[in-house]
Parts: C-alpha cells; sequence; structure tokens
C-alpha cells in the first residue's frame, strides 16, 4: 500500500482545504509540540486545534520548529463559549494567533452554538470583521444544527465555509451533510473514529471490509470518511497509529463496503448534543 498526495476540497469562499488532517482534542499540552511534529514529520499538514484545548502553544511550537513554509500548512482554531460576543471574540482571536505564533489561521470555527447565551449571531458577524482584517482566511462553526446554520443564514451575509460535527459511522448526520451539500457547507467530522466509545472495529461492515483489504479498521472507517466527502482528522498520540491512519490512499471502498458501513448508523452519539451543551 502507497501513500499518495491528501485530496483537497474546494470551500465555498474558494480556499483550498486538505481532506484528511490531525487533530488535537485532549493531547496533553504538554506533549503537544512532540505530537504534532510527529504528525508533520508523517506528513499532515492539515492541523485542528481549539482555545479551550489548552495546547495552541504546543501547536505553535511545533510549526514554527517545522521548517514547513507556512503556505503548506493548514491551521484551524476555534471561538471557546465564554468569549463569544463582540470584542471578546477579538480578544480570543488575538490571543489564540499569539499563542500559535501566527499572523493569520486558515480557518476560525464558533465551537458550540450555546444558543441559550444568545451570543453566536454576534459572534459570526465579528467572524466576518476578523476574516476582512485578514486574521482568518476562512470563517466557519462546529457543532451547529439545522436551525443554528437557519439563523445564520437569515440574519447574516455569509454562509458558513464549514460545520464541524460529531461524525462517525454510529451518527452519519446525514441531514446536515444534506444540509451541507445543499448550501455549500464543507462537513468536518470530529470523533471519526468513535473515540473508543463503543466496539466499532469489531462491527461485521469495519472489521471484514479490514480484513478484505489486509488493512487496519481504523484504516477502513477513516477511508469511509473520505468516501463521503467529509474532512477528517483522526487523532494519536502515537506516531505508528498516525502514520497508519495516515496511510489510506492505496485501497478503495467499494460500493457494498461502504452501505454495509452507512447501516450502522444509529444516531448515536457519544459527546453532548449542541442543544444541551452548556460548557
Amino acid at each position: 500500500m502507497t501513500t499518495t498526495t491528501v485530496p483537497t476540497l474546494t470551500l465555498n469562499d474558494g480556499q483550498i482545504i486538505p481532506q484528511l488532517g490531525f487533530g488535537v482534542f485532549k493531547v496533553n499540552p504538554e506533549q503537544t509540540e512532540r505530537i504534532v511534529s510527529d504528525a508533520l514529520e508523517v506528513g499532515y499538514r492539515h492541523i485542528d486545534t481549539a482555545a479551550i484545548y489548552g495546547n495552541e502553544v504546543g501547536v505553535g511550537n511545533a510549526i514554527a520548529k517545522s521548517g514547513i513554509p507556512r503556505d503548506e500548512l493548514f491551521i484551524t482554531t476555534k471561538l471557546w463559549n465564554s468569549d463569544q460576543g463582540t470584542q471578546s471574540a477579538i480578544d480570543a482571536m488575538d490571543l489564540s494567533l499569539e499563542k500559535l505564533q501566527l499572523e493569520s489561521v486558515n480557518l476560525y470555527l464558533i465551537h458550540w452554538p450555546r444558543a441559550d447565551l444568545d451570543r453566536y449571531v454576534d459572534s459570526w458577524t465579528t467572524m466576518e470583521q476578523l476574516k476582512v482584517d485578514g486574521k482568518t482566511t476562512s470563517i466557519g462553526v462546529s457543532n451547529f444544527h439545522l436551525s443554528h446554520l437557519e439563523r445564520l443564514a437569515a440574519e447574516t451575509g455569509t454562509v458558513p465555509a464549514v460545520d464541524q460535527l460529531e461524525l462517525h459511522p454510529a451518527l452519519a448526520q446525514k441531514q446536515l451533510r444534506a444540509y451541507g451539500a445543499e448550501h455549500g457547507i464543507a462537513i468536518e467530522a470530529w470523533g471519526p473514529l468513535g473515540q473508543g466509545k463503543y466496539p466499532l472495529f469489531e462491527m461485521a461492515p469495519v472489521a471484514d471490509a479490514a480484513a478484505a483489504h489486509g488493512v487496519s479498521p481504523a484504516q477502513v472507517v477513516v477511508r469511509w470518511h473520505l468516501h463521503h466527502g467529509l474532512i477528517v482528522f483522526p487523532k494519536s498520540n502515537s506516531r505508528e497509529r498516525m502514520a497508519q491512519n495516515y496511510d489510506v490512499f492505496g485501497f478503495e471502498l467499494s460500493a457494498d463496503e461502504l452501505a454495509a458501513i452507512d447501516t450502522l448508523d444509529q444516531g448515536m452519539r457519544v459527546g453532548a448534543d449542541p442543544d444541551e451543551a452548556r460548557f
């Protein structure tokens, strides 16, 4: 099996995003520099972090020491819930850029809608300005349900470039994927392997496809995401598993294998429901 160039997607603002990236959710801040350095050495060029992860400094250090030209990297970070608003969002963006040692990020996301706070529309208009100001190339959202996206469409002038969602075979998010396809919103998957919270790798459609292609169940699931046009960033602290998750371009899942994995969709969350999240 050979690794080929990571495919890219064109966002609704014309920007190019690598379809496969590396996520640092729950990566220990003290280990982040090493782990992201490993990921960059493996070949990843798309890194997804967030202010609340507490590890932007480590991501920034790894980027700075990598020697990789900035225009070859795609860096995402996110606005935390307590920073939603107008001036607070500007301050949060500036702090993230300082920690990342960057003049701008490629993508800035509202991390959760927190509709109970009723600040995500104001935050979105601020992010529109942050894009104009050159602090981020693209803007998007994370964990936004249909109702949240429809409100942004009704009250603001910019369609999100992406919506980052909990998405894995047991929670395939078909309604939001359809909405995204209709309105030009790319869908990113967080927790793409189910975070180990259910026996995904042992389920017959995944295990059978792995055996048929001589690859790991994780590679099958990453490939399932890519086949469906999703942007995906599996996370691992292990360089070996990072490399394995990156090496997914030497095989193709058949239509029957994809359909079998699709049957695993149960609408089952392993994380918080955005309508109920209060952190």
